[in-house]
């Protein structure tokens, strides 16, 4: 019998694989995680960007998903204060939509399920007095206000795969898997290199298949399986905006078909308005809004907004397809958040875990189910710790981000306060790292547009898997909503040139 190359072998750079991959390589496994594109390029950058215990959810009985998500708010504020950070919600009482009884029982159950520390209780608006009442029509004059929390959801796996490296993971982008096969009590899995073409074999003792939106097409393709339907696929779209609203607090909408939207602050210059639900069919790489769904989304706002929101203030859109687990509900947005987690393989095979389903907030909880399952396979290594341990950058107090934006400042004195919240807001404490000996702007090399630096961008590249410019503009810093399209044409050239020489001095 040959030897493994690896114990645990991933497919999918998504938050769910990506958050295993750090709890496994933390507990002493050693583990390859191949994402055929780059790290959250498909769902796990499109969500509505929210750490929440899904107040929704309580309408279709979902207590234990919504515990979970409402204890887990807390434990990944702490560990990632940088890109993780509380924000107070307003919902507004609408006429003939959900009664305020139901509304105050949900909110209370909130408030109570969740062993909440640190998060405010919720509190009654009056919406005539109340600064969170100005941008809306006066007609709603009470509200609810309540505590969930915002997370940076892109940057929350990059962080992930980051300490899963550091533990001694191995994180290959733009790696596809082509096939994968039992031999001699292993799994034998081919990956291609999507840039160069090269092929090579890997072995590993166990296969996690965790491709999100591709999870059945993996089953049905690469593991060559017949018939396969596990999972329900369901476009979330948003709009993002020019700023609406000059209040730090987001908005809840109760739309009258009975779905609900969010209208968030968003990297300080716009507001983000979504989510939709409809069932998807297709390639979920080929997803993007609707022209219904803008009208959708537009309309539902300006229900609330007293100035309404219109197609010409939308500044980006975006989509994701969720792979919610089929429970047969008969409307999307009726489709469980739950995860399931399906071990296969009888005596003497090699297993295979699947992953359906999941949300972001519930990722590390469903990290550590999968560790259960796999230390059942394969013999238990280190004990579970991603409770306690603070993601890279965010060695710092749940609530000392202030703090450490004015520590940051006080060493780099040549940092406006705007660009010190933002490279602590995306790197913590490492945005040190990033800074090193500079003592002026021109320190940090050539400016691409909307304070991204050479120094910035070389970081990214260096320690964080980005390849190209929308890498770094869409995923890694939002600066695409800043840049204009010529800087990011020269942005793309000036990867393509690095690119060229990191793999002239690699070869």
């Amino acid at each position: 019998m040959g030897t493994a190359s690896h114990d645990i072998f991933i497919i999918g750079g998504g938050i769910n694989g990506c958050g295993v991959a750090r709890d496994a390589a933390g507990r002493g496994y050693s583990v390859l995680l191949a994402e055929m594109n780059d790290l959250a390029s498909g769902t796990s950058s499109g969500s509505t960007k929210l750490i929440h215990g899904g107040l929704r959810y309580l309408e279709h009985y979902e207590f234990r998903l919504v515990r979970e998500a409402l204890m887990e708010r807390e434990v990944l504020w702490r560990a990632a204060p940088h890109i993780i950070w509380p924000m107070r919600f307003v919902l507004p009482y609408a006429d003939g939509i959900r009664p305020a009884w139901l509304i105050r029982l949900g909110l209370f159950l909130y408030d109570h399920l969740g062993g909440r520390k640190l998060l405010p209780a919720t509190r009654t608006l009056d919406m005539r007095t109340d600064p969170a009442g100005k941008p809306l029509k006066p007609l709603f004059r009470k509200a609810f206000e309540y505590s969930d929390g915002f997370v940076n959801d892109a940057r929350l796996v990059v962080l992930n795969a980051r300490d899963a490296a550091d533990r001694g993971a191995v994180v290959r982008t733009r790696t596809r898997v082509t096939s994968a096969r039992r031999e001699d009590g292993l799994w034998t899995v081919t990956i291609e290199d999507t840039g160069t073409g090269k092929t090579e074999e890997v072995k590993a003792r166990l296969l996690v298949n965790s491709a999100g939106p591709w999870v059945d097409e993996v089953l049905a393709g690469t593991l060559g399986r017949n018939d396969v339907h596990n999972v329900r696929l369901v476009q979330g779209s948003h709009i993002v905006v020019r700023k609406k609203f000059s209040d730090p607090r987001a908005y809840f909408f109760q739309n009258r078909d009975g779905r609900i939207i969010f209208a968030i602050p968003y990297e300080d210059d716009f507001t983000l308005i979504g989510t939709t639900d409809h069932d998807y069919e297709g390639n979920p790489a080929d997803t993007s809004i609707t022209e219904e769904e803008i009208d959708y989304l537009c309309a539902a706002a300006s229900e609330y907004f007293i100035e309404p929101v219109e197609r010409d203030d939308i500044v980006w859109t975006y989509s994701g397809v969720r792979p919610l687990y089929d429970d047969g509900a008969s409307k999307a947005q009726e489709a469980t958040r739950d995860y399931v987690l399906a071990a296969e393989g009888s005596n003497g095979e090699a297993p295979l875990i699947n992953v359906f389903g999941g949300k972001i907030t519930t990722y590390r909880r469903l990290s550590e189910a999968m560790l259960e399952k796999i230390e059942g396979l394969l013999g238990a290594k280190g004990k579970s710790w991603t409770a306690d341990a603070v993601l890279p950058g965010g060695e710092f107090p749940a609530t000392g981000y202030d703090a450490e934006v004015a520590s940051l400042r006080k060493d780099y004195p040549f940092l406006d306060q705007r660009m010190a919240q933002r490279l602590v807001r995306l790197y913590g404490t490492r945005a040190r790292t990033i800074l090193g000996s500079a003592a002026s702007l021109a320190d940090l090399g050539r400016n691409f547009g909307a304070d991204l630096f050479e120094a910035e961008v070389r970081y990214l590249v260096e320690n964080e898997w980005a390849v190209t410019a929308e890498d770094v503009l869409w995923r890694r810093t939002k600066r695409g909503l800043h840049l204009s399209a010529e800087e990011e044409a020269g942005l793309e050239k000036y990867m393509k040139e690095l690119g060229g020489r990191r793999h002239t001095a690699a070869a």
